[in-house]
């Protein structure tokens, strides 16, 4: 979850509670870039998410403990503090933030798993969906959080992610990835709760709008395409240019 908490100066002491398909290849001529994932073998995509798994959990942990032990959780002043202008780059690093054992630990296992989903894609997808999510997400809670809170947790970039991987296949027309949006969304259906207000010191806000940052990301993104689609894609830009030339 990403909590939520009267904000402190950082001298104060923060809360502690927890919450392989193959390219294609248009005239001959090489993959574009948004099409080279797919020439990937199965292990490489496997890699390539596994690396994003660890690496998410690695980062998050790696901050969790320095923040803890080095500086006593004063890097939590790095949050989301809606509607304060000097706040704003904080949410690039409010995800990174974490209050407590319990809070870490509820978005380290999830966070993991939806991260070697979309890092399985590619890089460019993965990096794209988070972006999107965490723009939108953290610019949401910046709106709607309520003025004197503190915004912390990656819980905000798991909704996120776990949005587009459950809405990604009805845009991209892809059996198997509506087939997983769905098993993902049945197997999750409780985080739901988590969109709507009732739970104090739990970010609602937050957890809002990351899931429609990863909606977004869905409607949005074409680097993330079955191959079939992406070659229907690039018979329509080829086409476009004709006509224009």
């Amino acid at each position: 979850m990403t909590q939520n908490y009267p904000f402190n100066p950082p001298s104060a002491s923060q809360p502690s509670g927890g919450f392989g398909a193959p390219g294609y290849q248009p005239m001959g001529g090489p993959l574009a870039p948004s099409q080279r994932q797919y020439a990937k073998s199965p292990k490489q995509k496997r890699a390539t998410g596994f690396a994003y798994a660890f690496g998410y959990l690695a980062v998050i942990w790696t901050v969790f403990i320095v923040n803890t032990v080095i500086f006593g959780g004063n890097l939590n002043y790095f949050g989301i503090h809606p509607l304060d202008p000097a706040a704003l780059p904080h949410i690039f690093t409010s995800p990174l933030l974490h209050a407590g054992l319990s809070h870490i630990v509820s978005n380290s296992i999830p966070g993991a798993i939806f991260c070697f989903l979309i890092g399985y894609s590619g890089s460019r997808v993965f990096w794209e969906v988070t972006l999107i999510a965490c723009v939108i997400g953290g610019l949401g809670t910046w709106f709607t959080g309520g003025i004197g809170t503190n915004h912390i947790g990656a819980s905000g970039l798991v909704y996120g992610w776990l949005a587009y991987l459950v809405v990604r296949g009805f845009f991209n027309r892809s059996i198997q990835q509506i087939s997983l949006g769905v098993l993902l969304g049945f197997l999750y259906s409780g985080l739901i709760w988590g969109v709507v207000p009732g739970t104090p010191g739990v970010s609602w806000q937050a957890h809002l709008f990351g899931a429609i940052g990863g909606i977004v990301a869905g409607m949005l993104i074409t680097s993330d395409g079955p191959p079939e689609l992406q070659a229907k894609r690039q018979q329509r830009r080829v086409a476009k240019g004709q006509r224009r030339a």
